[in-house]
């Protein structure tokens, strides 16, 4: 039976020019037009900013970016003053209250979107110190009919593309460093199975294909290993290969069920949940050796989906069995720290922000999390149930 796959294409910063101190962008490709998202909530430490000049989808889009790394826009007592215009090019200004200019720049090329995305991409890192994310891609699972897909989308859950048209059961998208190729399982085989999927041309390979079930692919971050779970020797346990499959290391040798594993970023140790009674963290050495438990003081119930920050200081996980929770944890262990109701969290390339899914109106949706103010954003625009977000890193 053929199947059919699409290949896409996402707007990403193309090249920039330089004139009489004003800088020029050119933003690349267009984005579609859709529905802004909602902003939930936020706590202590927001920054507040003005916006005038923009409207429309530019205010919008800069409206939304600048919430998820909680920067309120508001009229009272702003600390920047944000301004510019949107007319085929966007001009942007960012000026402190004091009436200081950071700077001005023009972005050219693309959309009205892509150039907003662009000008908060500049903003937060002048105003947060933080890393620009609002030009990257999510990979989620979403409900469709009876089965389930895998889908692509911007960050913000704009441009969605269903990658999968299969109706089974998947989970556990993966992305590869480099956000070319994904990794997830399928039971369209019947037995669970990790493909690995090509973004540009659509086609698709079983990894690690052999004897027994596999699933729960994770990617180190150089894209040279893969862990990933598999029954292959008996019980679902941890194992190691190189990206090819080849050179396949079991690490844990149990009767319990081993799960859900996160790479360093440095590429020498291995997060996974262990199952024996309750679910725990533990850590092991991706050369092999024994098993740490990984202490999450404080975090009561099952432990479950790490996922390692970028920068190594943090492993977010969740906490629960029905009422989810999101929580972290430095990465040697220790104290832990509840953030927000959810489930299945991973990190933005910045270390900063949470990307997680959360029950609503009895379906899963996902939702941006800024770690250090709470603020949080729903990602509403996309159809039916969503889980499982995985941030391209």
């Amino acid at each position: 039976m053929s199947e059919k796959f699409l290949k896409i294409h996402f707007p990403f910063l193309a090249c920039f020019a330089c004139f009489a101190g004003t800088i020029l962008f050119d933003v690349g490709a267009s984005a579609q037009d859709q529905e802004p998202i909602v902003i939930r909530g936020h706590a202590q430490s927001i920054i507040p900013v003005s916006i005038s000049g923009f409207s429309g989808e530019a205010e919008a889009v800069l409206q939304f970016d600048l919430g998820v790394l909680g920067i309120k826009v508001t009229s009272d007592n702003p600390e920047y003053l944000v301004s510019g215009s949107a007319n085929g090019q966007l001009t942007g200004v960012l000026t402190t209250a004091g009436g200081k200019q950071v700077f001005s720049r023009i972005y050219s090329g693309g959309s009205a979107r892509a150039q907003a995305h662009s000008f908060a991409d500049d903003i937060v890192t002048e105003v947060r110190q933080t890393a620009p994310i609002f030009h990257s891609r999510i990979a989620f699972r979403g409900q469709r009919g009876s089965g389930n897909e895998i889908f692509v989308s911007d960050f913000d859950g704009h441009n969605p593309v269903q990658l999968t048209s299969d109706n089974t059961l998947v989970e556990g998208p993966a992305w590869v460093p480099g956000g070319r190729t994904l990794f997830y399982a399928s039971w369209k085989s019947g037995a669970p199975q990790i493909l690995e999927q090509n973004l540009t041309s659509g086609s698709r390979n079983v990894f690690a294909a052999g004897a027994g079930d596999s699933y729960s692919a994770a990617i180190s971050k150089d894209g040279r290993q893969v862990a990933f779970i598999s029954n292959r020797g008996g019980s679902p346990n941890l194992w190691v290969s190189d990206i090819s499959g080849g050179d396949a290391r079991q690490l844990t040798i149990s009767r319990e069920e081993d799960s859900a594993p996160t790479w360093s970023p440095d590429g020498t140790e291995i997060c996974f949940v262990h199952r024996s009674g309750r679910a725990r963290l533990r850590k092991i050495r991706a050369s092999g050796g024994a098993e740490v438990p990984l202490q999450t003081t404080g975090a009561f119930g099952n432990v479950t989906s790490p996922d390692w920050s970028p920068d190594g200081k943090q492993i977010a996980f969740t906490v629960g069995s029905g009422n989810f929770s999101i929580w972290v944890v430095p990465a040697e262990g220790g104290e832990a720290r509840q953030l927000v109701a959810g489930e299945d969290p991973c990190w933005a390339p910045n270390s900063r922000t949470i990307i997680f899914s959360r029950q609503a109106n009895n379906k899963h949706i996902l939702c941006l999390l800024d770690v250090p103010t709470k603020a949080v954003k729903d990602v509403r625009q996309i159809p039916g149930s969503c889980s499982e977000p995985s941030w391209a890193r």
